[in-house]
């Protein structure tokens, strides 16, 4: 018997918890489609800029240890 009266009162929980977010969903302010495409794009061209800075550091410092390598070799052959 019990268990009808929890499936019952189950339902009743989830339509509710389904109506509280609908309500809450309503109050939420969402971005507008201008301020969606901006934040877009500065964050694929932060991503790119910091990428290729990333790529010219590791290529400065594997040329710099590759002219020690060089050095060290002619200094101790």
């Amino acid at each position: 018997m019990e268990s009808g009266k929890t499936s019952s009162k189950n339902s009743k929980s989830v339509f509710s918890y389904i109506q509280d977010l609908k309500e809450e969903l309503k109050k939420v302010s969402w971005t507008s489609q201008s301020e969606l495409g901006f934040s877009t794009k500065m964050v694929v061209l932060t991503t790119l800029f910091f990428g290729i800075g990333i790529y010219f550091v590791d290529f400065l410092i594997k040329n710099c240890l590759e002219f020690i390598k060089i050095v060290l070799h002619f200094i101790f052959g």
